[in-house]
């Protein structure tokens, strides 16, 4: 009995991860690179709010041209960078803290148009 392979390849010694669209490792990967799938108009808001959170002060991260998937990741190594918590909710990341500058910052290095707002 043969075993067919519709997994595509997830890790491998020789290159690390690799990418699910194209099959290359992540640091060579081209579909996701940089600013190549960023929209030129596209401006990505970094807020800090306190209104209904109990005083609470949390960094919302809005405007971003990404799925549901791709906001998760995103949010996922921006919340390992800051060494903090954070969630999704409605196509915004809100992110535990005030972070703005710092957030605004990892964002332009990514290739993002980050602004205060």
């Amino acid at each position: 009995m043969a075993v067919e392979n519709n997994n595509p390849l997830v890790y491998s010694t020789e290159g690390g991860k690799t990418c699910p669209e194209c099959g290359r490792p992540v640091n060579q990967c081209r579909c996701r690179s940089g600013s190549g799938n960023i929209p030129d108009g596209s401006r990505v808001r970094v807020r800090r709010e306190r209104s209904g959170r109990r005083g609470k002060v949390v960094t919302v991260v809005s405007g971003l041209p990404l799925d549901d998937a791709s906001l998760h990741a995103l949010g996922k190594s921006l919340k390992t960078f800051l060494a903090c918590g954070g969630s999704q909710k409605n196509g915004e990341l809100l992110i535990q803290g005030d972070h703005t500058d710092r957030i605004i910052q990892w964002l332009r290095e990514k290739g993002y148009h980050a602004q205060k707002g």
